[in-house]
């Protein structure tokens, strides 16, 4: 492939590998540093041996990537503080009081959820001894308290709880999102248990919080809409923390979800207005050198303000190349820039690979670099504004075949209606990144004109209108798909090797393309194949009971929800989408499951559980019966007693002392998670 051709891909391929081992493998600090002092002295060794011998040699290449290997796996160990001395995860087990006094400061002011505003909390002592480390802070909800500044700092009293891993198949890992983001721990308080003391450390995540809530200031009083002001947060200021759960759908449904997050293109129009603005500089001595400062450090400003995202830190990175190339006229390869950019944020962030951003960011960029010049050659409209919509068609569709398999694997749905909302919204939105800038500079200056604010508005809601109507024709929006990593390998193999068909036409190229339609049937054959049989699963729902019985690839599903429980359950859709499963059904609770040779019966409130005909294998406490249980187990001889979610949490610890003591295996699906039978 013409990209490996580049040395800057290689290493950053070879880092890339390096940040994969240095996760999933728990490697000592030490055998990390031997190995990379052994690399680093056989390639100083290999580079003077091939100097004085005037020879080219292989293994100075392989030395160089199997540093930068090691050097991925060093510095993902550098960067997890939960490996230095200092963390506070080591003095949580240092008494058995599990209760601690923590102080801690706020750094990241996150959506809130249903009952407890979110943040992101830095552990500053815990029992007075200085630590390190982040961790997730839950406040109960109260409309009398306003919401924590970033900065602030506190002291509270109170035990560090573990994150919940996902109780179910196939839901969100919301446990393991978290630790990508070396945050390990939660804490729930109230407001009242909260001690603000005073602090003079101002951090630069704090002052570009004060930036925002400033600039949200000076829009105040031009009475913009809620879903108006949370719009020009999130294209302006990359805050999206405010946007209703109704817009977001609305854009996710219409395949514009992208245009609310700071990307390349709100970065390259900064940038834009930055160069002509500085422009003037260049006439002074030494003054392009001033510009490209000023431009990387404005670039960079804005990228703080905007919350340093995956996606707005790669553009920035970029584009800070981009502008010192431009300005010191050395040529650049976008491939290169794209390389180094991307070498340089796992240098400093590597987890910021598994990032779903990050990934669909650059997965984006490449594919339009790539795709888009064979697409655009195909016509070229002579009419400028035609020639304007076409180029925007096959950019759109270019990112289009880059993230296609990354989002499928992670959303499960795709917007058939993509190009009608970008085609729309994409021409107009350097206008209104434009406009949104001049806007929140005039109102810094107190020189808005109110009649400009309502304008900037009505522009923001009929983009808001237009996406949500878009969002509607749901028989254009494809939800629910099955598509799993294998799916995603195979996928690209398929677009790589459909590329290079295109751009030449050959035995090689259409031999590999065949190979990859192959491969990828394969892969539809082996998750055929891999389905779940027979299973019956006892899923976890707090309050209620669902039980779901797969065969033949088919889910009959058993629950007792009411009907606004059941219109906004997942725990079904997760499960059937994660395993391929075509079609669900409903059907009643049942108090006996016959599966093949295995039964289960079901104890539900009613307690009863005479029966003299069959032993059952499985035993299923629900709705919280009245049952000594220890008659259970002498009268019918379980071979295993499962509580599900609908249980009194008292008569499931009740049950559970029972089962331990005697020896009886015990499952509680509100720790546990669900619990499958497969027969």
């Amino acid at each position: 492939m013409r990209l490996l051709n580049f040395t800057i891909i290689k290493l950053t391929s070879c880092l890339i590998v390096g940040i994969v081992i240095g996760y999933l493998l728990n490697t000592p600090l030490n055998i990390i540093l031997i190995l990379n002092g052994v690399f680093l002295t056989a390639l100083f060794i290999s580079f003077i041996v091939a100097k004085k011998q005037f020879i080219k040699t292989i293994w100075f290449g392989v030395l160089t990537y199997c540093l930068m290997v090691s050097i991925g796996i060093l510095t993902t160990h550098f960067h997890n503080q939960i490996r230095f001395s200092n963390h506070y995860t080591k003095y949580l087990s240092i008494d058995s009081d599990s209760t601690k006094t923590i102080t801690f400061r706020i750094r990241e002011v996150l959506k809130p959820g249903n009952y407890y505003d979110k943040y992101v909390i830095d552990i500053l002592e815990v029992d007075n001894i200085k630590s390190k480390g982040k961790s997730l802070l839950n406040i109960e909800k109260d409309s009398t308290k306003s919401a924590l500044k970033v900065d602030a700092v506190f002291i509270t009293k109170t035990d560090f709880k573990d994150l919940i891993h996902p109780l179910n198949p196939h839901q969100f890992d919301y446990k393991k999102y978290l630790e990508k983001k070396y945050i390990y721990h939660q804490l729930f308080i109230s407001n009242e248990t909260l001690l603000k003391i005073k602090s003079d450390t101002h951090t630069l995540f704090g002052i570009a919080n004060k930036i925002r809530d400033y600039i949200n200031f000076k829009l105040k009083p031009y009475n913009f809409k809620s879903n108006e002001l949370a719009i020009i947060n999130a294209l302006l200021l990359g805050q999206r923390q405010d946007i209703s759960e109704e817009v977001y759908t609305s854009y996710t449904n219409a395949g514009a979800i992208h245009i609310l997050a700071v990307s390349g293109l709100h970065v390259g129009i900064i940038l834009l207005i930055l160069s002509f603005v500085l422009k003037p500089l260049e006439r002074l001595t030494h003054g392009k050198v001033l510009k490209i400062i000023l431009l990387v450090l404005f670039l960079w400003s804005f990228a703080l303000i905007a919350g340093l995202s995956a996606s707005v830190t790669r553009a920035v990175t970029m584009f800070s190349i981009v502008a010192i190339g431009l300005n010191l006229k050395r040529p650049t390869n976008i491939f290169n820039t794209l390389a180094i950019s991307m070498f340089v944020i796992l240098l400093f962030k590597p987890l910021f690979l598994f990032d779903v951003g990050f990934q669909l960011s650059y997965l984006a960029v490449f594919a339009i670099v790539i795709i888009d010049p064979l697409l655009y050659k195909y016509w070229k409209p002579k009419n400028y504004i035609l020639d304007k919509f076409w180029h925007t068609f096959t950019i759109t569709v270019s990112a289009q075949f880059g993230i296609i398999p990354v989002s499928l694997y992670y959303f499960h749905q795709f917007p058939s209606l993509f190009f009608v909302s970008n085609l729309v919204i994409i021409p107009f939105l350097g206008i209104i990144l434009g406009f949104g800038i001049l806007i929140i500079l005039l109102a810094i200056l107190n020189i808005l004109p109110q009649f400009v604010a309502e304008l900037y508005g009505i522009i923001i809601s009929y983009m808001n209108n237009f996406v949500g109507w878009i969002s509607k024709q749901e028989s254009f929006l494809f939800k629910d798909i099955s598509f799993g990593l294998l799916y995603v390998i195979t996928s690209y193999f398929l677009i790589i090797t459909g590329i290079k068909l295109f751009k030449k036409r050959n035995y090689s190229n259409l031999k590999w393309f065949l190979a990859s339609i192959i491969f990828f049937q394969l892969a539809i054959i082996f998750n055929n194949y891999s389905k779940p049989k027979n299973e019956v699963v006892i899923f976890h729902k707090s309050r209620y009971s669902l039980i779901g019985n797969t065969t033949k690839n088919k889910t009959i599903v058993s629950h007792n929800f009411d009907s606004i429980t059941e219109s906004k359950n997942n725990i079904i859709r997760d499960y059937v989408v994660g395993n391929h499963i075509k079609k669900t059904e409903k059907d009643n609770l049942k108090s006996i499951y016959l599966l093949n040779n295995k039964t289960l019966l079901v104890i539900d409130s009613l307690a009863t559980y005479n029966i003299k005909t069959f032993t059952p294998d499985y035993v299923l406490l629900r709705q919280s019966p009245k049952i000594n249980l220890n008659r259970v187990i002498d009268s019918i001889k379980p071979k295993y007693i499962i509580a599900d979610g609908s249980n009194y949490k008292s008569y499931i610890e009740g049950w559970e002392a029972i089962c331990e003591k005697r020896k009886l295996p015990f499952h509680q699906t509100s720790k546990k998670g669900a619990f499958i039978i497969k027969y």
